[in-house]
């Protein structure tokens, strides 16, 4: 067996929750392998929606084991809550979830540091969503970090006290009041919930369900245009969101990965700062935001908004080694007469289409190519049979340009508006 990865390929936020929870009937096992809290990944079904921020996607499907693999940092008191959330109804998550020993474990003073250093850098910020992910990865890169398994050690406290002096040695850098008693104890009274879900060498644990012939869907969070090696650096998130993400996070070998399914936008979304070159900030890039109902679903930011831009796509898909594609949101296009796709960007006298190394000192320009719009209502389509000409034109137009097939097709945020394409 294989391990098939479902990853994004834009700057976030293009709907990996929902087609995990559509795809997690095929699967034994959906394993998380990067990213913290500052994931959402949203998911709708029997009229309820549902927010995932460090849990897989896979928790309301029967039958599937769930797992936090080594890469995912985890904040006990945002996991405590959703939790909470998660068997208020019905699910019995310690049945069906499992967290690795290795992951690594997001402090108050984690978040303290990510706020004031955001803080500190004023009209240079990156954006971050302040749930102390990067500093957490900082730590652990660091090697002074606190993984799962430390709870239940002896010298946990000793641990603990020791990293937080740290820190507190380096806030002490930054012109920023804090409060951390009522930020410890609201934490350590949520490591009693964490203790209760069951603790794994998920490196073994995976190994083992492939040599049982189990199958298992990996599912990357954020995207991969915020890869902390392949992304809009430094505007980007701290762990790697690509393919490569997942041997690392999951403790798998190269050779055991099969299908790679990358997710994009039928346009584009980016929350906070970095680079966007195909961004509208005029009416059109208002009219997505808000037919589209493009807010983070983890801060609430309003996503700014733009047309596809195909060079960026073509480069998230070559790093991955992508093998099939899933288009979301096809729906929200529905109300344009045209659609505009960047298929290049004018650098200089120059056209290239290469994603830049840096967008804005290469003075990156995009170049359009401007199509039929289908000026037609998607969401309650059933199959594709009944897409516009103008949606199988737009589709054949990206899979020509990126040589990769698109096999899925959203056309609503419900787990029901969800179009199998024959293959």
């Amino acid at each position: 067996m294989k391990v098939d990865v479902l990853l994004g390929l834009q700057w976030g936020d293009e709907g990996k929750g929902k087609i995990v929870d559509v795809l997690t009937p095929s699967y034994n096992l959906i394993a998380r392998f990067q990213g913290g809290p500052n994931a959402g990944h949203t998911l709708e079904f029997d009229g309820i929606k549902h927010v995932l921020h460090t849990i897989p996607s896979g928790i309301f499907r029967e039958n599937t084991m769930n797992v936090i693999g080594n890469g995912v940092v985890i904040d006990p008191v945002i996991f405590k809550r959703e939790i909470e959330s998660i068997e208020k109804l019905g699910v019995e998550t310690s049945k069906c979830l499992v967290i690795s020993k290795k992951a690594h474990l997001i402090l108050p003073t984690h978040r303290l540091l990510d706020a004031a250093s955001e803080a500190a850098k004023g009209k240079e910020k990156i954006g971050s969503t302040l749930k102390g992910i990067g500093p957490t990865y900082m730590d652990k890169t660091g090697r002074n970090g606190l993984r799962v398994g430390d709870i239940l050690s002896h010298d946990f406290m000793h641990k603990y006290t020791t990293l937080v002096n740290k820190h507190k040695q380096l806030l002490a850098f930054y012109d920023y009041s804090y409060h951390l008693e009522q930020l410890e104890f609201e934490w350590f009274e949520s490591l009693a919930l964490l203790k209760k879900i069951p603790q794994i060498d998920s490196d073994y644990y995976l190994n083992d369900a492939l040599s049982e012939g189990k199958s298992i869907l990996a599912e990357g969070a954020q995207g991969s245009l915020l890869d902390i090696d392949f992304g809009t650096y430094p505007f980007v998130t701290s762990s790697t969101t690509t393919c490569a993400g997942a041997c690392t996070g999951l403790g798998i070998a190269p050779n055991k990965i099969g299908n790679v399914i990358g997710i994009f936008k039928a346009y584009c979304t980016r929350v906070g700062s970095g680079p966007f070159p195909t961004e509208l900030n005029d009416q059109t890039g208002e009219d997505m935001r808000k037919v589209g109902n493009e807010f983070g679903s983890t801060t609430g930011r309003a996503r700014r908004c733009g047309w596809l831009d195909l060079p960026a796509l073509k480069y998230a898909i070559m790093v991955s080694g992508v093998t099939e594609l899933v288009m979301m949101k096809a729906d929200v296009l529905s109300q344009f007469e045209s659609i505009k796709v960047c298929t290049a960007y004018k650098i200089g006298n120059d056209i290239s289409t290469s994603f830049p190394y840096d967008y804005e000192a290469e003075g990156a320009t995009p170049i359009y190519e401007e199509l039929a719009g289908w000026n037609n209502d998607l969401t309650a389509i059933e199959n594709e049979a009944a897409f516009p000409k103008a949606l199988n034109d737009y589709i054949a137009f990206i899979e020509a340009a990126v040589k990769v097939p698109v096999s899925i097709v959203s056309v609503g945020p419900n787990r029901n508006q969800t179009i199998i394409r024959k293959k």
